[in-house]
């Protein structure tokens, strides 16, 4: 992980801020360049429209992208106040120019919206060890129909070791024998495999197919109402 990608993480970008804070559009990004430490050393910041930001210290010096920054296990005072300098132009953008949301992926936070739209569930972030774990539930019953998490997708996926995240949701075993035949369905992570289901959260699977499965683990919360005597 950069040192961009942590200080922005679950940021999402107002591109109207970020063009009064004095970021200029050139083709598909906007960039900016702030010197710092006296003008020692200047900041290139760029941010894609896709919301990713990016980023280079440069040694005013010699015009050289001082890489001291970014080697694993380098320290030294001098290193280290370069940046902590650096990150504090970093934050300062974070605070002006972007706004904070609930989850890392843009697939997760529609569909956190669209369960919000349609049952007024909002996500409960039950564990500060695990804070990037949202659960829903129905408010009725308690019982839960999801659960978003962030997690190395090795978790997962043998193949690849990228932060991701995924849904946990409940199904009928008979459908999740036949989901699990479709790419970017797995066995449930920390659940239940037999009636629990994980689905990543990478736009693999779109929002409707998501959204109809939602639904049908949420039935399994419904309290059931007696029948009516006569």
């Amino acid at each position: 992980m950069t040192i961009e990608s942590d200080i922005f993480k679950k940021q999402i970008p107002d591109f109207e801020r970020i063009k009064k804070f004095g970021f200029k559009k050139t083709g598909k990004k906007y960039t900016a360049e702030m010197p710092f430490m006296d003008g020692d050393f200047i900041a290139k910041i760029s941010i894609a429209e896709t919301g990713e930001v990016f980023g280079n210290v440069i040694d005013a010096e010699n015009g050289e992208e001082f890489l001291p920054l970014r080697l694993e296990n380098q320290e030294g005072a001098f290193v280290g106040e370069v940046r902590v300098e650096y990150e504090k132009i970093l934050n300062d953008i974070k605070e002006k120019c972007f706004a904070q949301q609930l989850f890392i992926l843009p697939q997760s936070n529609r569909i956190t919206e669209k369960i919000y739209e349609k049952y007024g569930d909002r996500p409960e972030f039950m564990w500060e060890k695990f804070s990037g774990y949202g659960v829903f539930r129905n408010p009725e019953s308690k019982k839960w129909y999801g659960l978003i998490s962030n997690i190395n997708k090795s978790k997962i996926d043998k193949s690849a070791a990228t932060e991701t995240e995924i849904l946990n949701i409940k199904l009928d075993p008979d459908e999740i024998k036949e989901l699990l035949k479709i790419n970017g369905f797995y066995p449930a992570y920390h659940m239940n495999k037999k009636s629990w289901i994980t689905v990543i959260l990478d736009d693999t699977a779109d929002d409707d197919k998501l959204m109809e499965l939602i639904e049908k683990s949420h039935q399994f919360t419904v309290k059931k109402k007696k029948p009516v005597k006569e």
